[in-house]
């Protein structure tokens, strides 16, 4: 399956992306089949060059662009991204402890009926321990 997808090139600090056609399983900076443009994030105006015709022969192709992708060509007005644009979860993380759960009140649990003792014998008594002899302290000296 082939991928349009992003491929980071600069420097540290300083992102700039190719746009490339790939198939899915090739690395990432690896082995390409077109390159249909760039984006460089960085830029005052978020330079965004793409060349939309290969774009849209690619995609009636079979080729699927990837989430990042389709989330910059939706922002360029192009429609039918939606459904390449992987749903995102809108909750945040709070640094807080997280709330208590409030419990909830258990159910009673049922006791098994007991068989009654053929005899009701006298409770016996818990045996005694005795204290062990306490050692000394400080250690003998000895000259």
């Amino acid at each position: 399956m082939l991928k349009i997808r992003l491929s980071r090139a600069g420097k540290k600090g300083q992102p700039s992306f190719r746009v490339l056609v790939q198939e899915h399983t090739s690395a990432v900076k690896g082995k390409f089949i077109e390159e249909l443009g760039y984006y460089r994030p960085t830029t005052p105006n978020k330079e965004f060059v793409v060349k939309m015709d290969r774009v849209q022969y690619w995609i009636e192709k079979g080729a699927q662009p990837s989430d990042s992708f389709a989330v910059l060509l939706k922002k360029q007005g192009v429609s039918g991204m939606e459904k390449f644009i992987a749903l995102r979860n809108k909750q945040t993380k709070s640094k807080k402890a997280p709330k208590e759960v409030p419990a909830t009140p258990a159910a009673p649990v049922e006791k098994p009926a007991e068989a009654p003792a053929p005899e009701a014998a006298a409770p016996a008594e818990a045996p005694v321990a005795t204290p062990a002899p306490e050692a000394s302290a400080e250690p003998e000296k000895t000259e």
